[in-house]
């Protein structure tokens, strides 16, 4: 069986597998001599469109296994007969980890200081900070639950949603529906995003959702670009409305100079939630886990597409 793993560095990380071949190949350089053979394939982390097309030119291909939590963006790229996974945990650290960055910093006005700084000025401002404050996290999956669990220590209170109320766990009594989201987004001071994408959610925070949510109060969306309307936000944050921290944007990568960039209360940065250290030997050891069930016929984790006979 051949395997194709993006890097030599992800590959060292995943070590060696019996019954396994590797090919390191990022889908863009040049073809490698035994590409036609590659039946299990590890993505690369930042997917371009040529990478992806690339999945389709592999005739023994059986199994795509990405290196993101989300997976939206490669489903039209999997032929029929192929299975495709995400990687569930891979990213739940670090993406919790720069929603309570963004979170606090945003809270305690960290991007004012530094502009201060670069002006060589000391001024002192008051800010709204975190404690006592309470924080609707909207999408209570692995990640949400991750986010939960670093925000209760600050002396917060969540307020967790999914997509149906359910009872809830170690860190909630209840999980809420998004239908409630209506009557819950008053009453919160800070609201974070990590919905998955998909139609439901496709501008879910749009002017209505916006105008619900407590004035002055901050959303942080480490979710995907497209679960917020960016003109609508924008129109928001510049009236005061509302201020933003934001890991993901709509459009992506944001241009050079888009006025999202320079509008007041916005605090943006660059698609990087699951972008740390902590990534290489995490996927490592995911990987070679995937790599062992599917030599061994076992089910994989994080299936999002089960292969389908071609036509079917």
């Amino acid at each position: 069986m051949l395997a194709c793993l993006p890097t030599q560095e992800i590959a060292d990380a995943v070590g060696p597998v019996d019954g396994v071949d590797v090919l390191v190949w990022d889908l863009l350089g040049e073809r490698p001599q035994r590409a036609d053979e590659i039946e299990f394939l590890l993505t690369p982390q930042f997917m371009r469109r040529a990478a992806l097309e690339t999945i389709a030119t592999l005739p023994a291909l059986r199994h795509v296994q990405l290196v993101s939590a989300g997976f939206e963006h490669a489903v039209p790229y999997v032929p029929a007969g192929v299975s495709l996974s995400n990687a569930p945990g891979v990213h739940d650290t670090a993406t919790a980890e720069l929603a309570l960055t963004l979170t606090l910093a945003a809270q305690r006005r960290l991007p004012d200081f530094v502009r201060a700084q670069q002006r060589g000025r000391w001024e002192t401002r008051i800010s709204p900070g975190l404690a006592d404050r309470r924080v609707l996290v909207v999408g209570y999956g692995n990640i949400g639950h991750a986010i939960t669990r670093r925000l209760l220590p600050f002396e917060t209170q969540v307020t967790a949603v999914a997509s149906r109320a359910r009872d809830g766990d170690d860190l909630v009594a209840h999980v809420h529906g998004i239908d409630e989201l209506p009557a819950l987004l008053p009453e919160h001071d800070v609201v974070v995003l990590i919905v998955p994408l998909t139609d439901s959610t496709t501008g879910l925070v749009d002017a209505g959702f916006i105008e619900a949510m407590k004035p002055g109060a901050l959303l942080v969306n480490v979710a995907r670009g497209k679960v917020v309307d960016t003109q609508a936000l924008m129109a928001a944050c510049e009236r005061g409305r509302i201020r933003a921290a934001l890991d993901v944007t709509d459009p992506e990568p944001l241009p050079d100079g888009h006025p999202l960039f320079a509008t007041p209360g916005v605090l943006v940065a660059p698609h990087v939630g699951g972008y740390s250290e902590a990534f290489t030997p995490r996927i490592g050891r995911f990987a070679r886990a995937q790599l062992e069930a599917y030599r061994d016929g076992e089910p994989l984790a994080g299936v999002q597409i089960p292969a389908t006979p071609e036509g079917a």
